[in-house]
């Protein structure tokens, strides 16, 4: 008796054992990222946001590094007509695929472009700055309404039409607490941070994430994964070259000449194109406040001026309107100044920041030809043009 006394709890060990492997084995293997979902997307370049794949739903943590400690929204994509799983309490819950979605930015539209999604727009929260042709007739047929943006957010509006997601612009103190109307209606807010990535490609694949959310993951990683090796390809060509022209970026304004920082991806994309950034090395976060005499020294020898300009139809005389020292600028001597305004419509709506954010592969053609032109002898710029 005294044996079976022993035994019975020693029994119960090996069995509670047992069914916590069992248990280990199959969290293990949710987070292996087993599930039913025959593609997945695998990010590769963007820090900002991943993606888990388990049966009939997906997580998604977007990472708010604007704070001083990395906070993480936390999203469950729930396949519709399933049950919520368990274990994610706080996450905001969005049903998929998404049917309908109200975008805060006009580069949004570039993303739904990429995926020939359009149709899913409901929203916007400007209704002027829209590149797309395909949306600006959906806008005249009053299939997409104007919702404003941030504090002119007209929440009734949205609550009325009702969105299956509500996709915003992720910056310094971007809550989803902001939208507490929005979420008593239980419309889910989704905050795309795409702007803080580091590097062209990293910017690019944002775009998985609303392929994520749509159900488009096989489309997307065929156009991605096209994009990704033809950018390699690029860079490669351009990194042989034995000369590294140097280039300036930006206007001044009255307060300051904003500059790209060394870490930020316009300066990647100098790098990448084979030109010699003066700023390279600067890690600072966001753009480089200098003032005039800072930047003048370094401008006045550079062999190429991109970014100048921003209306459709500048010259060279309207900057040097602005300011009458541009005129002491080499790249101002020779011409060699260019801005990304080929693709500007009638609105003043700039295809760079629309389709230009996923098609990082023609940027970076359009600044080699510019600073390398022997090496693409065949390309015509896309969005840049050379001032005349």
């Amino acid at each position: 008796m005294i044996k079976k006394f022993f035994l019975i709890p020693f029994l119960i060990l090996i069995i509670l054992g047992c069914n916590s492997e069992k248990s280990s084995e199959k969290t293990k293997e949710s987070n292996n990222g087993n599930s039913t979902y025959t593609d997945k997307i695998e990010v590769k370049h963007a820090k900002g946001f991943t993606i888990e794949y388990f049966p009939d739903y997906k997580i998604l943590n977007i990472i708010n590094s604007f704070e001083k400690t990395a906070d993480t929204l936390q999203y469950v994509l729930l396949e519709k007509d399933t049950p919520r799983p368990q274990g994610y309490a706080n996450a905001q819950l969005i049903y998929i695929p998404v049917r309908s979605l109200a975008a805060m930015s006009s580069m949004h539209v570039g993303l739904l472009e990429f995926l020939g999604s359009e149709d899913v727009l409901t929203g916007l929260g400007s209704l002027q700055y829209v590149y797309s042709r395909k949306v600006i007739a959906m806008i005249k047929a009053g299939k997409v309404a104007e919702i404003g943006r941030d504090q002119g957010l007209n929440e009734e509006k949205l609550v009325e039409m009702h969105p299956d997601l509500v996709m915003t612009i992720g910056s310094p103190g971007s809550k989803t607490d902001h939208y507490q109307t929005l979420k008593q209606a239980e419309i889910p807010v989704l905050i795309n941070s795409e702007w803080i990535e580091k590097t062209p490609l990293a910017r690019a694949e944002w775009v998985k994430l609303l392929a994520a959310l749509l159900n488009k993951e096989k489309l997307v990683n065929k156009k991605f994964d096209k994009i990704e090796s033809e950018y390699e390809r690029l860079r490669k060509l351009a990194a042989g070259t034995k000369t590294k022209p140097s280039i300036i970026s930006g206007l001044n304004t009255k307060d300051a000449w904003f500059l790209p920082s060394g870490d930020g991806y316009m300066a990647q994309f100098f790098r990448d194109a084979g030109a010699d950034y003066h700023w390279s090395n600067n890690k600072s976060s966001g753009s480089l406040p200098l003032n005039f005499e800072s930047v003048y020294p370094v401008a006045l020898k550079a062999d190429y001026w991109v970014n100048v300009g921003f209306g459709k139809n500048d010259t060279r005389k309207d900057i040097l309107a602005q300011d009458s020292r541009y005129a002491d600028f080499n790249a101002y001597k020779t011409g060699k100044i260019f801005s990304y305004n080929n693709r500007v419509n009638e609105q003043d709506s700039n295809d760079f920041f629309e389709s230009g954010n996923v098609n990082p592969h023609i940027v970076l053609s359009d600044l080699i030809k510019i600073v390398h032109p022997e090496l693409l002898p065949g390309h015509e710029l896309v969005y840049y043009k050379q001032l005349k």
